[in-house]
């Protein structure tokens, strides 16, 4: 006679949460896209700084050696000792990009397991994380660096954020404000041909802001030569602004012409300012607006208030009508 063996069937509670568990991973993957697009991006960046730095070397090294003086005197070994001292200056740098792709690599790791872990882990931890890092990505975005490295330390999160990518940016950020163009040229040519797939105008503005301050500073002929040089490629798809831009050489920073005063004004480095941070944010597969934005967008419009209707709050003086 064979007996049944009742096993145990899960507690409503228990399917509950696990069922929770579920639908936030789902989520997870669709709104922490951020969380792991970031640091990929940054490897692949550093892998391709690391390989153009190694056919620049190596193709110098090739050449030096193919003009090497022949036979068997001081010269030949001053050129050998140099393409050694070369040859060893490209292995350190080549050991430093190793070290900055293992981090990379590092950091997807840990957060690919963290992103596992939402359907696994404690709810109260994971929340509980999430809210710093979105807080360190607001910090960061805002410009408070210092106050994003405290919390992140404090917190053990090092591997969750992207602090080194945005004082990479805060870099370019600062020369702009600073009325510098060449660091955020030089971040262009890094990135030239991402920025070319994206239909990025960043370089030609730059190239454009630059002109201007050669006018501004009276230095007409440079200013032409440069026109040339770097603005006249742009031509065939940038002639109206090309057109208006030149015109300052006619009307100079003291007009009182408005569509061309406006050009020597201080807000056109702000613009710059808020171009790279967009163009930056797009190239590393940031949202452009801050997470913590996001989410208080969303939860506020999820809310259920009393008067819902738009037509309510028309009706109000401020701070609820924002059309006042």
């Amino acid at each position: 006679m064979e007996m049944a063996i009742d096993t145990p069937s899960p507690s409503p509670s228990a399917s509950s949460a696990a069922v929770g568990r579920q639908t936030r991973a789902a989520e997870s993957v669709r709104l922490e896209h951020q969380l792991v697009r970031v640091p990929l991006e940054a490897l692949k960046s550093t892998v391709r700084t690391n390989h153009r730095l190694a056919e620049k070397e190596i193709a110098a090294v090739l050449s030096s050696a193919a003009v090497a003086p022949g036979g068997s005197g001081d010269a030949a070994v001053d050129n050998l000792t140099s393409l050694v001292s070369r040859l060893h200056g490209l292995k350190r740098k080549m050991e430093e990009g190793a070290r900055a792709e293992e981090l990379q690599v590092q950091k997807c790791r840990a957060r690919l397991n963290r992103l596992a872990s939402a359907s696994t882990g404690d709810d109260t931890e994971w929340e509980d994380l999430r809210l710093k890092r979105i807080l360190v990505d607001y910090m960061l975005r805002m410009s408070y660096y210092d106050t994003a490295a405290k919390l992140t330390e404090t917190s053990g999160i090092q591997d969750l954020v992207d602090i080194d990518v945005f004082l990479d940016a805060k870099r370019v950020i600062d020369s702009l404000q600073n009325k510098e163009i060449a660091p955020a040229l030089a971040w262009c040519a890094e990135n030239r041909s991402r920025l070319k797939k994206s239909k990025s105008k960043l370089e030609f503005f730059l190239r454009l802001q630059e002109f201007v301050e050669l006018v501004k500073a009276k230095n007409f002929m440079h200013a032409i030569a440069y026109a040339r040089k770097y603005l006249a490629p742009w031509g065939a798809t940038h002639m109206k602004e090309l057109q208006r831009v030149t015109a300052t050489l006619v009307f100079r920073s003291s007009t009182n012409c408005a569509p061309y005063k406006v050009l020597f004004e201080q807000n056109q480095w702000d613009c710059l300012v808020d171009q790279f941070k967009q163009e930056f944010y797009k190239l590393y597969g940031m949202t452009l607006e801050p997470l913590l934005n996001i989410y208080m967008q969303a939860g506020l419009t999820a809310l259920k208030t009393p008067y819902p209707s738009p037509d309510h709050y028309l009706s109000l003086p401020l701070p609820f009508n924002v059309n006042h």
